[in-house]
């Protein structure tokens, strides 16, 4: 394969991504501590319990991101192998007895230490690394070529090992009984190669055969089914499923246009349930109202925004791939998430990027946002092509 050599230069950094990422960091803990502050003291009796916690992981973040930043391109490709290696023990070692740690209904997590740690996120970050080396393998290799789409003529051969590997996670990840997460690996992946180039037809055929699953599965526990109710019609139930798409929506309305004033809400105060976590977005319009609300949309609209740029503007096709899927994979996420709150989409367990209380999902935040500023930092050289395009799996 061929690869165009790069130079780094810390002086080209995108300075509107690193701006957002210290922006968008500093609100979520602001927002945190709000939302987090009386429920750690009624249940806790430490009412900075979660805020401390996430400054802690917010500062082991930003060191991930700066290790991360100083990765270069081939560095990154050829440590795809080990991290694909160790997310899968570390997915199955959440079913051991002892290790793994069962909390609201799911065996998410491992426990070391006493240190908890959801391998899940980790995957998001292993499988968008190895679906963007994969697909810059089995692609258009035309030298000299800056699109990101293009041709697969032999689509089975290309796509059917990098399904098979997203199958096998999402697997065990929905053995773990998240359903949110399994989906949204699909989604990604599904991103990934339509920005590639797949045919089209493949897409219909694995909605013609997802589909059925995906209903099958939503049909197979029963707060999956409330929760699609709730969705539909959260008034039929509002002391029960509805309860928290009502409060949420009632939050929501309660900001108006300036908002409570931060730390002035009255929903985080019992109504809204684990108001420090997935529904985080809802104490925020609360609070900031919809001019907090627009500027937060606005905030992961420029992160959109300097990420794709990479993905456009990038010599090597691999990082290209890489930068699309770290963007989607955030952003995506984020709005998901609000779309949630926003009674748009079923409630799901995705938190809120930057916002929601969680250290294993804001260490891997921080560590894509790293890699999306040293993709930012590089630029063509005018050396020789550079053999080699890392392991091929």
């Amino acid at each position: 394969m061929r690869a165009e050599a790069v130079r780094v230069d810390a002086r080209h950094a995108d300075t509107v991504l690193i701006a957002t990422l210290i922006i968008l960091t500093g609100s979520g803990l602001a927002v945190l501590l709000s939302a987090s502050y009386f429920y750690g003291d009624r249940v806790f009796d430490d009412p900075l319990r979660f805020f401390r916690r996430q400054v802690w992981w917010v500062g082991l973040g930003v060191a991930a991101a700066a290790v991360a930043a100083s990765i270069k391109v081939p560095r990154v490709r050829r440590a795809i192998p080990l991290l694909l290696a160790v997310s899968l023990p570390l997915v199955i070692l959440t079913f051991v007895p002892g290790v793994g740690l069962r909390a609201l209904g799911a065996q998410r997590w491992i426990v070391v230490g006493g240190m908890s740690f959801e391998p899940s996120e980790l995957v998001k970050l292993a499988l968008v690394l190895y679906l963007a080396h994969i697909l810059d393998s089995k692609g258009d290799q035309t030298p000299g070529s800056a699109a990101l789409r293009g041709p697969y003529g032999q689509t089975l051969r290309v796509i059917l090992p990098p399904m098979l590997i997203v199958a096998l996670f999402a697997l065990l990840v929905y053995l773990q009984n998240d359903f949110s997460t399994p989906i949204y690996l699909v989604f990604l992946a599904m991103a990934m190669l339509w920005i590639a180039g797949v045919r089209l037809g493949l897409f219909a055929a694995l909605t013609v055969v997802g589909t059925p699953l995906a209903l099958m599965a939503v049909l197979s526990k029963e707060h999956r089914v409330l929760r699609l109710i709730a969705f539909l019609e959260p008034t039929a139930d509002p002391a029960g499923s509805g309860y928290q798409v009502l409060a949420a929506r009632d939050a929501l309305a309660r900001g108006g246009i300036w908002g409570t004033g931060i730390g002035r809400g009255s929903m985080k105060l019992g109504p809204l349930p684990e108001a420090h976590s997935d529904f985080i977005f809802a104490v925020a319009g609360e609070e900031l109202g919809l001019v907090g609300v627009v500027l937060i949309l606005g905030l992961f609209a420029v992160l959109a925004w300097r990420g794709y740029l990479i993905v456009r503007h990038h010599p090597d096709r691999f990082a290209r791939f890489l930068a699309f899927g770290l963007t989607t994979s955030i952003v995506g996420q984020a709005f998901l998430n609000l779309a949630v709150v926003s009674s748009l989409v079923p409630a799901t367990g995705l938190p809120l990027p930057f916002f929601s209380s969680g250290g294993s999902a804001l260490l891997t935040t921080f560590t894509m946002c790293g890699l999306l500023i040293g993709l930012s930092r590089q630029r063509p050289g005018a050396a020789a092509p550079a053999a080699g395009g890392g392991a091929r799996l």
